[in-house]
C-alpha cells in the first residue's frame, strides 16, 4: 500500500510545547485514525498494510519532499 504520514498534534504547536497525541494521514491530509503515542499509530498503519512514514525533523514535514520523511 501507499505511505501514510504519522504526524504530532496539534499541528503548528510552538516549540517546546507538549504534543497531544499522533495521527495517520494520507498524501490528502485526510486523518485516518488518531491516537495517543506515535508506537501506536505506527503499529496500526503497519497492522493494516500501510508503509508508515515519520517527519525526520518536526517542523519539516512537507509531504512533496521525501527528504523530510523517513520509513518508521
Amino acid at each position: 500500500m501507499a505511505n501514510v504520514f504519522v504526524e504530532a498534534r496539534p499541528k503548528g504547536r510552538p516549540e517546546g510545547a507538549a504534543i497531544e497525541g499522533y495521527v495517520v494521514e494520507d498524501h490528502a491530509n485526510d486523518v485516518l485514525g488518531t491516537f495517543n503515542t506515535q508506537e501506536e499509530a505506527v503499529a496500526w498503519a503497519k497492522g493494516k498494510g500501510h508503509s508508515p512514514v515519520v517527519a525526520r525533523v518536526r517542523h519539516l514535514n512537507d509531504k512533496k519532499k521525501p527528504d523530510h520523511w523517513r520509513s518508521a
